[in-house]
C-alpha cells in the first residue's frame, strides 16, 4: 500500500523552513544580546572607544548565535534520542552492572564534547611560565591532560547521578561528602605555590562542563532508565547530578596537579628561570631549546632575550603567528580563515563522533537494539557538527576577544591619571638624572623623580624599559590596587558595579535557567515562582562576579574566599528538605553556559594579566558558589513565611 504524499509549494516550504529556523535563532539571540551589548555599551561609556576590531568581534558573535542554534537542535535531534533510548534498555542487561560503566563512559565523552571546554583551550598564552609553571604547564602543554581529568571527575558524577536514578537515594551526603574532600584539599594545596596557582583553575574547571550537552544527555539517559525501571519521573530526581558534575572535576583536577608538581619548577624570578642553572628545568617545561629561545622573544626582558641568539627557528615562530602576550584568544595571524574553519572542525569532529559512536555502538551491539527515527538522529550529528566548528570559531574571534579586552582596560577606571595600559611613556628621556638609592635588601638601585601633575614620585629606573635610540623611557605601573595612590572609590565602585550588572543580566537570560525556574515551579505547586528562583540565582551570580573581581583586584588567596561560603551551605544543606537542596546545588551549574563562561574566564584573564597577577581564574567559582547560597536563603526564607503562616492559620482556628 503506496502512502499519499502530502505536496506542499516551494514558497510555504521555505516559509516554514524560514520561521522555524528563526525561532531558533531568536532564543539564542536573546541569551546573548544583553551581555554583548552591556560590555560593548560600558566600553564606549566609560572608556570612551568602540572595542578594537569591532566588525570581527561581530562577525564572531554572530557566529556564536548561529553555531549555538545549531548545536542545540543537533543536541535535541540526535545525541538526546540516542541517550534517552540507551537508557531505557540499560536496566534491562544487567542493572548497576553495566549502567555504572556505561554512564561513567558518557559523562566523560559528553566533557569532550561541551562548548565551554573550548574556552579553556584557548586561554592559557597571558600566563608566565616563570610566574606560574604547573599552571602553565597545564594550560599551555599538556591541556588533553586537564581536559581527561574533568572529564574523569564529570564520568563519576555520571555513574553516581544514573546510580541515583535507578536505586532513588538522597544526593545530599554525597553531596557534602564531595565537598568535605574538596576543601581539606583545597587548604593543603593553598601552602604549595604550584598548587596554589591551579586553585583557581581547579574550582572554575567544574563551571565549563555543566553545559548544554551534559546536563541534557544525563537528564535523557535518566529519564530511560526511570521509565524501565518502574521509578517515577519526578522531576526532583533530576536534581543533585549537576552539581556533583561541577564538584567532582575539583577534586581530579586538584589530584593531577600534585601527581605533575615534581615535573615542573617551582616560581621564579624571570632572571633566575632563564639562568644557565635554571635551563634543563626551563627547557623540560617549554618543551625544548627552541620553545625556549622562541618563549624569551616572546615574553622575556631585554636582558633574558639577549641570552639567546636570533636562530632562523625563532624568526620563523614569530613570522608565522606566534601569539601576542597579552592577546591569547585571537588567532594568530597566519592561520588563515579556511585554516581556522579547518581546525575548528577537527575539534568538533574529535568531540562529538567519539561520543556518538560510543552511544550507537552500544544500543547496537550490547544492547541489541537500534535507534529510531534515524535520519532525524543522523541530521542532528551533522547540526551538532557544524553548530559546534562555527560556535569554536565565535568563541575565538567574537566572544573571548571582547571579554578579554574589557578586562584588559577595567584597571584603568579606578586611576586617576591617564594610564595606557598601565605604562607611562616619557620621551627625550636623559640618563643623567639618574641617582642612586638602597633597596631594603641592601642592593643598590637607581631611581629618578617624575612630576605628575603637582605631585613628584620617586620611580624605580630599569634599563630594559629604556630606548636609548629613541630616548624614550616607558615605565610599567605594577603598583598594587589596594595600595596604590590614585586608587579612587568611584573607579572602585564602578568596576564592581560592571561586574555584578555582568553576572546579572548574562545569568537572568540563560535558557537553562529559565528552564529550571520552570520545573521548580511545577514541583512545588506554584508555591515558588519561577521568576523568584531566576532572581535569587542571577543576584547570587551577580554577587559571585563582584567577589571574584575582588579576588583578582587585591590578589586575595583563593582559599580565603572559597572556605565562608561553603562552610555556610552545609547547615544550611543539611537543614533543608532533599528536593531544594538539589534544586539549589543544581543552580550553581546551570548559570554557567556557552556564553558567559568564555566571557568570564577571558575577562579575569585580562584583568589578572594588566595587574601582573599570576592567573585570573577563579571568577566562576565564585559565580557557582554564591547562587546556591542565595538560593538556600530564599528557600530558608520561604519555610520561615510557611510556617508564620501556619501559626497564624492555628491561631485563628482557636480564636474560633
Amino acid at each position: 500500500m503506496v502512502k499519499n504524499k502530502i505536496s506542499l509549494p516551494p514558497s510555504t516550504v521555505l516559509r516554514l523552513i524560514g520561521d522555524y529556523l528563526s525561532s531558533r535563532l531568536r532564543e539564542q539571540l536573546k541569551s546573548v544580546a544583553f551581555i554583548v551589548i552591556y560590555l560593548v555599551a560600558f566600553q564606549m561609556l566609560v572608556f570612551g572607544r568602540a572595542p578594537a576590531q569591532a566588525l570581527v568581534i561581530a562577525g564572531g558573535i554572530a557566529l556564536v548565535v548561529v553555531g549555538l542554534a545549531l548545536f542545540l537542535e543537533g543536541l535535541i535531534l540526535g545525541l538526546m534520542p540516542l541517550a534517552q533510548r540507551v537508557g531505557i534498555q540499560l536496566t534491562s542487561h544487567g542493572g548497576l552492572k553495566i549502567i555504572i560503566p556505561i554512564g561513567f563512559c558518557i559523562g566523560a565523552g559528553a566533557t569532550f564534547a561541551e562548548p565551554a571546554v573550548a574556552a579553556l583551550r584557548a586561554v592559557g598564552s597571558t600566563i608566565c611560565a616563570w610566574d606560574a609553571p604547573l599552571l602553565y604547564f597545564l594550560l599551555q602543554q599538556r591541556p588533553e591532560w586537564l581536559i581527561s581529568a574533568i572529564a574523569i571527575g564529570v564520568g563519576i558524577a555520571a555513574a553516581i547521578g544514573l546510580m541515583r536514578f535507578y536505586l532513588g537515594f538522597s544526593i545530599k551526603p554525597i553531596i557534602l561528602g564531595v565537598m568535605t574532600l574538596a576543601l581539606p584539599l583545597t587548604v593543603l594545596a593553598a601552602h604549595s605555590s604550584n598548587l596554589a596557582a591551579v586553585l583557581g583553575l581547579a574550582w572554575d574547571a567544574g563551571a565549563v562542563t555543566t553545559g548544554p550537552v551534559t546536563v541534557p544527555l544525563m537528564l535523557a539517559l535518566g529519564i530511560g532508565i526511570s521509565r524501565s525501571s518502574g521509578r517515577s519521573e519526578s522531576a526532583a530526581d533530576s536534581f543533585g547530578t549537576v552539581a556533583l558534575a561541577s564538584a567532582l572535576p575539583v577534586l581530579t583536577v586538584l589530584l593531577l596537579g600534585a601527581l605533575l608538581l615534581s615535573h615542573v619548577p617551582q616560581p621564579c624570578s624571570e632572571e633566575e628561570f632563564f639562568s644557565p642553572a635554571m635551563r634543563p628545568q626551563a627547557v623540560a617545561l617549554l618543551g625544548g631549546d627552541d620553545a625556549l629561545r622562541a618563549y624569551a622573544m616572546r615574553m622575556g626582558s631585554a636582558s633574558s632575550r639577549s641570552q639567546f641568539a636570533e636562530t632562523d627557528a625563532v624568526s620563523k615562530v614569530n613570522a608565522g603567528g606566534a601569539i601576542d602576550a597579552g592577546k591569547p584568544i585571537v588567532p594568530a595571524a597566519g592561520i588563515t580563515p579556511l585554516g581556522l574553519l579547518r581546525e575548528e572542525f577537527g575539534h568538533a569532529a574529535r568531540a562529538v563522533l567519539p561520543l556518538t559512536v560510543f552511544l550507537a555502538l552500544i544500543l547496537i551491539l550490547l544492547l541489541r537494539d537500534r535507534p529510531r527515527f534515524l535520519d532525524e538522529v543522523l541530521l542532528g550529528i551533522a547540526f551538532c557538527l557544524l553548530g559546534m566548528c562555527l560556535l569554536g570559531i565565535g568563541i575565538r574571534v567574537g566572544l573571548s576577544p571582547l571579554g578579554n579586552e574589557v578586562g584588559a582596560r577595567l584597571p584603568q577606571v579606578y586611576r586617576d591619571t591617564t594610564v595606557e595600559k598601565g605604562q607611562i611613556v616619557i620621551k627625550d628621556f636623559d640618563p643623567a638624572i639618574l641617582f642612586p638609592a638602597v633597596s631594603r635588601d641592601g642592593g643598590s638601585v637607581k631611581v629618578f623623580q617624575l612630576l605628575d601633575g603637582q605631585k613628584v614620585q620617586a620611580l624605580t629606573f630599569n634599563p630594559d624599559w629604556y630606548n636609548e635610540a629613541e630616548r624614550v623611557y616607558t615605565h610599567h605601573v605594577r603598583t598594587s590596587p589596594l595600595l596604590h595612590p590614585e586608587l579612587t572609590r568611584i573607579g572602585l565602585l564602578l568596576i564592581l558595579l560592571f561586574a555584578f550588572g555582568m553576572g546579572y543580566g548574562s545569568t537572568i537570560a540563560e535558557p537553562a535557567l529559565k528552564a529550571l525556574g520552570r520545573t521548580v515551579e511545577d514541583l512545588t505547586v506554584g508555591t515558588v515562582k519561577s521568576v523568584a528562583i531566576i532572581r535569587a540565582v542571577s543576584i547570587g551570580v551577580g554577587i559571585g562576579l563582584i567577589v571574584g573581581v575582588i579576588r583578582i583586584l587585591y590578589n586575595i588567596p583563593m582559599t580565603w574566599m572559597l572556605l565562608p561560603p561553603y562552610l555556610l551551605l552545609f547547615p544550611l544543606t543539611i537543614a533543608s528538605d532533599d528536593d531544594f537542596a538539589g534544586i539549589a546545588w543544581d543552580c550553581g551549574g546551570v548559570t554557567t553556559g556557552a556564553i558567559t563562561v568564555p566571557l568570564v574566564l577571558a575577562m579575569g584573564l585580562g584583568l589578572g594579566e594588566q595587574l601582573h597577577i599570576a592567573d585570573g581564574f577563579g571568577i566562576l567559582a565564585m559565580a557557582s558558589v554564591y547562587p546556591i547560597l542565595t538560593v538556600m536563603l530564599f528557600g530558608v526564607a520561604i519555610r520561615l513565611r510557611e510556617r508564620t503562616f501556619a501559626r497564624a492559620a492555628e491561631g485563628a482556628n482557636d480564636h474560633e
